[in-house]
Parts: C-alpha cells; structure tokens; sequence
C-alpha cells in the first residue's frame, strides 16, 4: 500500500496530462513531447498548453507521423484551408472562428549537421548571440554596418555577452525587374544543395520579393577555442538556454552554436550617429584627392569603440581599405593593451576586440594603460605612429574617454598635432559636462604642450593678416600653434552599458586580458587540430647579449632586473643602437626608447647559466632578427594562463602566497601591477606573481 502510494505521488503528471485531454480532446501531441511535457512544472505545462492551442487555431497538426510538424507548414495548410473554404459552395452564415493570434515562427530550417537556413524578409532583422559564419544565398543582408551579398565570401560574426548583441539585417537590393515567380525559382535553385524538397516547400512558402536567405553554419576557430579552454570564459561565446523550446528553430540554431535573442539586447544606434555616418561615408567616398581623417572623442563608456567600429565597416563598402589610430592605452581595438598603432583595415569587423587582433602597420609598445603620469613621451609617440600614416585612404583617429582636466587638454593637443578634417563629439545624459571643441573653442584654449593662438598672436591688440609671417622671440614661442580647421559633428549617444563606478575598474581588466589572450591564440595550430598548453610549446633562445632590456613601468635595481622580465609580458621592438659587441648582459638601457615594436611574447624562464632567455611568442623567425630589444610594462599576463593550464603536476610555477613587498620595484605605490586575483584558498592570502629565475 504504501508503494502504491509512493508511486502515485511520483506520476501525478499522468493524471494531469489526462485531465487537460479529456477537457481537449482534439489536442494530440506525439510520444515524445509528452514524456518533456511531465518534467515540466505547473505553470511551464499551462504556457504550453495554451501555446498549442493557439497553434490549433492557427491550423496546426501536432501530430503527423509521430513528428512535431513546424508552424511554417502550419501557416501552409492554413492558407490552403483558407483557398478551399473561399472556393467551397457554403454559406457565408458559418464563418470561421476567430482565434488567437499567430505565434511568429522564424522561417529557420535546419540543413545538416552544424548548418541552419535564414529567411528574413525585407526589413526584418535576426539578433543572435554566439558566433557562426554568415554567408548570403539570396539577396542581401546587413551585419553591424558590413554588407554582405550574394555571391561574396562568408564572414565569420562574433555576437558575445561582453558586448550589445548582434543583428543580421535584410536589406534592400536591385532585382532588375524579375517577377515573384522568377526570384522564387532562383532561390529555389540556390537552396537545393542545402534543403531537402519538404523543407524547401516549407522555406520558399514564407517567400515574398526582396526576401533574403542566410545560410548560418558553426564556425570554430583557434582563437575561440583556446579563450574558452579557460575556466569561467565560456559563457562569453555561449550560455546555456533555461526556458523550454518546443519548436525546431531552437534545436536547428543549436546545432550551428547561436541563440535567438530579444531585439532589444541586439545593437542600438541614435539616429544621429547614423546621420554622422551616412555624411562621413558620403565624403570618403566622393573625395578622390584627399582623405578624410576623423577624429573620435568623449567620455568613457558612452560608445566610441562601437561607432568606430561601425564606421570602418560602412566605410568598407565603399572604399577598399581604412586606416586605423589607436591612441586608447586601456581599450585598445586590434592589439593587446597598453599600445598606440596604425593599421591599415581590409576586412570587416564582425566582432569585439578579442576577435580580431592583428599586425599593425606601425606599433609602439607604451607599456602602460594610462598616460597620466607621463604626457609628453605619450604625445611624442602618437607624433612618431601618426608620421607613417600617408594619406592615401580615410584615417579614423580613437581617443582616450579621459577628457576631464588634464585629459581635455590633452585632447586639444592632439587635435591640434593631428590636424583632422572631420571631429565626432559624443554626449549623453548620463556623462559628465564636456564643452563643445568647436574650432573657435580649440583655438582659444591653452593645452598641455601647445599655446592658444589669441595668446601668441594678438596680444591684446588687432594685427593684419599679413602678422602671420612675423617672427617672434624664442620666449613667444612655447608651444607650436597650428591650423584647426575641421568640422565638428555631434552625436547623441544613449549606448547603455552595465559598467558602473565600482566594476568599471574590474570589467575594463577582463577585456584586457581577453585581448592578450586573443594575442596568445595565435600560437596555437589552425582547426581541427587539439589545443596544446603553452608550457609544451617550444620557446625561443634568445642570448643576453643579443637585446636590451628596459622595465617601462617603474624603477628596478640592476639586482633585480631579471626578476622583473621573467614570466612577464615583454614586447619585442627593434632600436636603431647596435646592441650587438657586449660579452656577456645582461644588456640595460637608461631610457624607454621610442621605438618600433613587432610583436609580444612571454619570458617563460631565465637560464642564468647559459645566459639565454626563453621567449615565446607567434611573431615569424623572419621578424625576430630585427628586434633587439625587450620592454616590459605594466601589462600582465593573464592569471588564468598561470593557475589553468593543464598537464601540470605539483605546485605551479609564478604562483606563491609568499610574496615579498620589500624588493625594489614590488611595491603596491611605486610601479604597482595589477594582481587582479579575486580568490583565497585554504585561508590564505590572495596569491601574488612572484618572479622567479632558475
């Protein structure tokens, strides 16, 4: 009896499921769905039901051969209904009744293992988190500013919860005057390699003109596979879906590593920033003999690496190339923090920085993420990178969110040095106060290394336009003044961020140390090959006396120089002294050179008998005979590099609870590192990088 019991009360779902049957019983639903249906709680199993019986209303057949059949064949069957009631003889007294609305079934269609097929009608968009590889079948589609048509090569698009989510749009395209027929069979034609014949009839049944069809397939990569081998980063390319998906859109997007999601995480732009757009892309295109070079400025978190991003895509459908100033130490785009590059851009950006970081053509390694205590050697950098730009495609300029004091003064310096036709202003609500940088305004504020011009040439009294070419006392001079003409362009900016003032600081170093990881995945081989641990890599011998060595950062005694570069993040750059002679180093320089930087590597180990350092890095053999020099800075390798790689046995090498604060160069006040551990064990105190030589 009391097994009897027990067993009632583990089936109580039977009783419900018979109830709602004989109450409905022109519901049908196959084996399968009922066995999901009984896992399912009170309230999940009332949604369903009513959710069915919309789909009932709508014409649905729920059972068919023992499969859920779609409501795309649903909406078909209902339209042929609806055909055969209006040829049919009966009187029009009977109508048919009215019930629910239809649900809106995404026309997705699953087309092999690891591949899905889009319709999006003209329009519509499809907003998605994960990451796939777009290609466009039929018509034309639109991916963050990038236009992708048919015909062109699949663009591999990174939609990750570290940034607002991305759409794909359908967008208007020329058809030349072909008729619904036509364009119905062309696609037909394009869909067989992928479609069955039922899925097919199912897809071109939602067909209307300007449609498009996007084929999504699962993309893996080196880079995102070696990010999410690192505990805790996996759930920046895909999260586990907790609500219950009874249609086939959810299994077929599943299949390619994506999920549809809501349209309001998806990115937003203000209408002004798409008018700035529209007007810079109608310049760079038009203007055949010179280059438009837009500088981009605000304050932080308000949207500036967005629209740049943006901007270079619009830009790439127009023009073959744009060139790219990174002068953001913290939040740099293409290379790993702490660096101010120019690139030359070919190709889209379909993703957040970590995604796509590439060889600059022109690099300097800064090797910190803010400038505050050094502007002037950050000034004469930006004045040595931007010296290779050579005007012959469109120059996007990026700028520091520090425009408060000394950084708005900064900032004039460099609008002045850099000299852009084109400076786009961001302003919200939410941001603090910053004046307008008309040019007017520009040219009678003093900045930290450049003087007004009322100041040097008026002097309080009218000179003649002919006053340009008198000559002043070395004392008049102190800084250089030049020309200020440019337009300036303002967006309004509503970009929501979940940044606050207190994890501002923590979610700033976590993209930081994506993008060293970014870096890092390229010494892994190329898909499918396995990851391997960079511990079982093979680094490079490099002699003493081969390089220099320079700590960027802070102050460290000769005594204690190699235990600074061991284990850290070095960058490789290439000096004009001939550091080559010396008998034995190591090799220390006075002064942080400026000077050109290749790539970056980790100092794995020091071998103090042999005299070598261990490098490792993806930098090519062929660029490594150049450098001749190593800069270590304020840029850590990330921890979970040092505490997550597997293979390891026993205690891990650079991690220590013993950490001495009494060495030069270790203290948090002077030349401080970012520790960033955020975990205790066993009671101890949080580990700290200890460097160590063997």
């Amino acid at each position: 009896m009391a097994d009897s019991l027990l067993l009632l009360k583990r089936v109580p779902s039977r009783h419900t499921w018979l109830r709602a049957r004989k109450a409905r019983p022109q519901l049908i639903l196959s084996r399968r769905p009922r066995r999901r249906l009984r896992n399912l709680r009170w309230r999940s199993r009332r949604r369903l039901r009513r959710r069915l019986l919309q789909a009932q209303a709508a014409g649905a057949d729920w059972l068919q051969g023992g499969c859920l059949v779609s409501g795309d064949a649903a909406l078909q069957r209902l339209k042929t209904s609806a055909r055969r009631r209006a040829s049919s003889p009966e009187p029009a007294e009977d109508p048919v009744p009215s019930g629910p609305a239809i649900l809106p079934i995404p026309p997705v269609r699953p087309a092999g293992s690891g591949r899905a097929v889009l319709l999006l009608p003209l329009g519509q968009g499809f907003t998605f988190s994960g990451i796939c590889c777009v290609t466009c079948l039929y018509g034309q589609v639109q991916v963050f500013g990038f236009t992708i048509s048919q015909g062109q090569p699949a663009q591999n698009v990174f939609s990750t919860y570290t940034h607002s989510r991305l759409t794909i749009n359908a967008v208007h395209y020329s058809v030349h005057e072909k008729s619904k027929k036509e364009m119905k069979r062309e696609a037909r034609v394009l869909l067989r390699p992928y479609l069955n014949q039922d899925d097919r009839y199912c897809l071109m049944s939602s067909f209307s003109p300007l449609c498009s069809i996007v084929l999504l397939e699962r993309l893996k990569t080196s880079t995102v596979n070696f990010i999410i081998s690192h505990p805790g980063l996996s759930y920046i390319f895909v999260q586990e879906v907790r609500t219950f998906q009874i249609n086939s859109e959810y299994f077929a997007l599943r299949s390619v590593g994506i999920r549809r999601e809501k349209k309001k995480t998806g990115l937003r732009l203000t209408e002004s920033a798409f008018a700035v757009m529209e007007e810079l892309v109608s310049i760079s295109s038009e203007e055949a003999d010179s280059c438009p070079v837009i500088l981009v400025c605000g304050c932080q978190d308000i949207g500036k690496s967005t629209f740049n991003r943006y901007l270079i895509n619009q830009l790439l459908n127009s023009v073959s190339c744009v060139d790219y100033l990174e002068c953001d130490l913290g939040q740099t785009e293409f290379t790993p923090p702490g660096c101010i590059s120019l690139l030359n851009i070919t190709e889209p950006v379909l993703g957040p920085p970590f995604t796509h970081q590439r060889t600059p053509q022109k690099m300097v390694y800064y090797g910190k993420t803010s400038c505050k205590n050094n502007f002037e050697n950050y000034i004469e950098v930006i004045k040595y990178v931007f010296s290779s730009y050579k005007r012959e495609s469109p120059l996007i300029i990026n700028t520091m969110g520090w425009v408060a004091d000394q950084g708005l003064l900064l900032l004039i310096d460099l609008i002045r040095l850099l000299s852009p036709s084109h400076v786009v202003q961001f302003s919200s609500d939410r941001s603090k106060y910053m004046p307008d940088l008309t040019p007017d305004f520009v040219d009678d504020m003093d900045g930290l290394y450049t003087r007004r011009r009322s100041r040097v040439r008026n002097r309080g009294f009218h000179l003649p336009e002919f006053a340009e070419s008198l000559e002043f006392a070395d004392e008049e001079k102190e800084g250089p003044v030049m020309s200020t003409g440019y337009k300036l362009m303002f967006v309004k900016s509503e970009f929501v961020t979940g940044k606050t003032s207190r994890n501002r600081e923590s979610h700033n170093r976590i993209l930081r140390e994506l993008a060293v990881l970014g870096y890092l995945s390229q010494l892994q081989p190329p898909v499918p090959k396995p990851l391997r641990a960079l511990h079982g890599l093979t680094p490079y011998q490099v002699p003493f006396n081969a390089v220099a060595l320079r700590i960027i950062h802070a102050d460290v005694a000769p005594t204690h120089i190699l235990y600074a570069v061991n284990a850290s993040w070095v960058g490789l750059c290439k000096i004009l002294d001939d550091v080559r002679g010396y008998a034995s180093g190591p090799i220390l320089l006075a002064q942080s050179p400026i000077c050109d930087c290749v790539g970056f590597g980790i100092c794995r180990g020091i071998d103090m008998e042999k005299k070598l350092y261990h490098i490792l890095t993806p930098v090519p053999p062929e660029e490594l005979r150049h450098v001749n020099c190593l800069l270590v800075g304020a840029v850590n390798i990330p921890q979970c590099v040092l505490k997550s790689q597997g293979g390891l046995e026993g205690t891990i090498p650079y991690v220590t609870t013993d950490y001495n604060f009494k060495l030069p160069g270790a203290s948090e006040k002077i030349g401080a590192r970012e520790s960033g551990a955020t975990y205790k064990e066993k009671g101890h105190p949080k580990p700290k990088f200890y460097r160590k030589t063997y």
